[in-house]
């Protein structure tokens, strides 16, 4: 696949409207540190330090559709209670619709907690309704799928056992998006695949297609023909099977398997990757790719997100650069606002501290390499925020900067010492301290703690502000004038 190819591609995306049917919950992090044993029984006593919370199940299918620019509407039934409320402002957050998200006081909004010490997890804690939805419920969801058949593209049921998607309304629902030529698509649990029969696409990974087809115990079961099986018995449209570092298999009615190869080059977290491909696949489908490129972009997609830390998404933009250019390093350093958030979250799940430091760093120089070691060597993860060219012109005159702000970024993403960076086009930091919420901030001791912004917000929640002792005779402007002086003020 060529760049130009996926970009004609990525352009119709923002045409795209989805729908994502299926179980929402919250996934929710605690870590602490354990130094005793509890008098009351023989269990480890954690001291809780820092909690997190991010979108799980369907959200994060919702997530990634969202961030390939993708248009969404949300259904399913969630609790009545404190959980929902958060799931509705996450799901706001993302810009999708949620008109009939049911809200039942008999069930729980199903949260997942994760305790972890000593980066380890010591317990799980699964609060969730496992029962099926009433009759009542599973009407009112089918009539506004029923009502609003036209307006979606494809729909998207992401299916993780918590009662949601009976076996009724699942044939209802293939049913109608067959009669409609809308093409349903399945993330699939559990052993009993006849559910699905009838389905457009669905996307099991290995294991699941096995234990699908009651293969479990044969250890003589081949991919390729558990696909072909798959496909004839429940009479699907397509199928994708994923292989993990492997790749994935595509399979069509009457046509021989396609196995398209990982492009995954460098691999830390396999989390949420499988999200990550129905969401590109739905896409590419919905808006008239064939299936073996929509597997392609996938594939590419996954690639993207397999070497990021915790579950992530993929934009457009890091997939593009992903095949123009092997994935360079920058491009997995360089963030929008709402990546880094994402990924700073994922750090905070594995018990890492966060350290912020901002500036125009144009025409960087030894004090700018001095402060961004010395701010690294305060936590784990150094994210870094740089003024555009508008912002810093408002700062430093309109002569400024030397270097552009893609320059500049590039620059500071090749620095060891660099794990994020992100631009903002404000005159300070502040929006950005406040949204992304680092553990230390750091500035030159040019400032005072009271002079650094931001510095009450961190204070606030229990972070540190930290000033660094800054190198002598270093600076931009005197850089500059040094030049200027060497040519006689003309460059």
């Amino acid at each position: 696949m060529n760049i130009d190819l996926l970009t004609d591609i990525f352009s119709r995306f923002s045409c795209a409207r989805i729908l994502v049917l299926g179980d929402l919950m919250i996934d929710e992090y605690l870590w602490g540190s354990v130094d005793r044993v509890s008098p009351e029984a023989p269990v480890q006593v954690v001291n809780v330090l820092r909690e997190a919370r991010t979108l799980g199940g369907a959200g994060n299918v919702i997530a990634n559709l969202a961030a390939l620019g993708g248009n969404v509407d949300v259904a399913g039934v969630i609790g009545d209670d404190s959980g929902a409320q958060w799931l509705l402002d996450q799901i706001d957050a993302l810009g999708a619709g949620h008109e009939c998200l049911i809200r039942d006081p008999g069930r729980l909004t199903t949260k997942k907690t994760r305790v972890v010490a000593v980066n380890q997890q010591v317990v799980r804690i699964d609060r969730e309704t496992r029962k099926p939805i009433t009759n009542q419920q599973e009407g009112i969801l089918f009539d506004y799928v029923r009502k609003g058949i036209e307006r979606w593209h494809a729909i998207v049921l992401s299916d993780y056992g918590k009662g949601l998607l009976t076996e009724s309304f699942l044939e209802k629902a293939i049913s109608l998006g067959r009669e409609k030529g809308i093409r349903v698509i399945i993330d699939p649990k559990g052993v009993n695949y006849k559910r699905y029969r009838g389905a457009g696409l669905i996307t099991p990974n290995k294991k699941e297609a096995i234990q699908g087809m009651g293969l479990e115990n044969n250890k003589d079961w081949d991919i390729k023909g558990i696909g072909q099986n798959m496909i004839k018995e429940l009479d699907l449209k397509s199928l994708v099977i994923t292989l993990g570092p492997e790749g994935m298999c595509v399979f069509s009615p009457g046509d021989e398997p396609r196995l398209i190869h990982t492009k995954a080059r460098e691999v830390y977290d396999v989390s949420g990757a499988g999200d990550t491909v129905v969401a590109a696949i739905t896409l590419c489908l919905a808006t008239g790719t064939e299936l073996v490129k929509a597997a392609e972009v996938a594939n590419l997609a996954a690639g993207v997100v397999v070497g990021k830390v915790g579950t992530a998404t993929a934009t457009q933009a890091e997939i593009l650069a992903y095949l123009d250019s092997g994935y360079i390093m920058s491009s997995k350093i360089i963030r929008d606002r709402a990546a880094l958030a994402r990924l700073i979250a994922a750090h905070r799940q594995r018990g890492e501290k966060v350290v912020f430091t901002n500036g125009c760093f144009d025409l960087i120089h030894f004090g700018h390499i001095k402060l961004l070691h010395e701010a690294k060597s305060f936590g784990d993860i150094l994210m870094v925020g740089l003024n555009t060219d508008e912002s810093v012109r408002r700062l430093k005159g309109p002569s400024r900067p030397c270097l552009g702000e893609e320059e500049r970024a590039h620059i500071l993403a090749s620095l060891s010492c660099v794990d994020y960076l992100t631009l903002f086009d404000e005159d300070t930091p502040l929006e950005l301290i406040k949204q992304l919420k680092p553990d230390i901030l750091v500035k030159g001791s040019d400032y005072s703690k009271d002079q650094v912004v931001g510095s009450d917000i961190v204070d606030a929640y229990g972070g540190q502000i930290r000033l660094v002792e800054l190198a002598e005779n270093f600076s931009t402007s005197r850089l500059i004038q040094k030049i200027l002086d060497q040519h006689n003020g003309k460059l």
